[in-house]
């Protein structure tokens, strides 16, 4: 059974070839900028967390959002040079650290890092469906779509490590009035 994402990705890459390369519309050039920046702040935001942590868990899945990062951090630098569109300016790289000399008052605990993770990927993800619903040029749509599928698939490895360490913030539940509660 092929699903939605499999469907539209198809879909565009089907007309990828046979579509004329119009001038990038002022949406896609800011959907792409803030894309990029985006993830360049966030691979900021890992370096700290590497720097800060010493669980191996969490340093592993702060590898792989690195990695992710810089990859499609990559992708939209060059798109946006082949299109000549200035790059974005972003935040200073961190140099490695040693996670035990940075003082209890300013280190971020793992609940903390992981957290601010869940919520930068999160923010990508929906960037990434609203920037597609916006495209014209099916080029830059199938790159927002890959971008968005990648960074599911780890915000589902993501939520399982935080669910497995009970790092999950989970909102009030909500009973509608009159409906029966599990205590009934």
């Amino acid at each position: 059974m092929t699903t939605i994402f499999e469907a539209l990705k198809d879909y565009l890459q089907l007309n990828l070839d046979t579509e004329p390369k119009n001038p990038l519309h002022v949406g896609e050039v800011m959907s792409c900028w803030i894309y990029l920046t985006i993830m360049d702040e966030a691979s900021i935001y890992i370096q700290v967390g590497l720097n800060t942590s010493t669980d191996d868990d969490v340093i592993k899945s702060l590898d792989e959002s690195y990695k992710q990062c810089d990859i499609q951090g990559q992708r939209f630098r060059n798109f946006l040079k082949v299109e000549g569109i200035p790059l974005p300016p972003t935040s200073e790289q961190r140099p490695l650290s040693n996670a035990n000399a940075v003082p209890l008052g300013v280190k971020m605990t793992d609940d903390e890092i992981m957290n601010g993770l869940s919520i930068k990927t999160v923010a990508a993800i929906t960037h990434c469906a609203a920037s597609v619903s916006q495209c014209v040029r099916n080029d830059v749509a199938t790159m927002f779509t890959q971008c968005m599928l990648e960074k599911m698939k780890f915000g589902a490895s993501l939520k399982d490590l935080m669910r497995k360490r009970g790092w999950i913030k989970v909102p009030p539940y909500y009973y509608p009035p009159g409906a029966p509660t599990s205590n009934s």
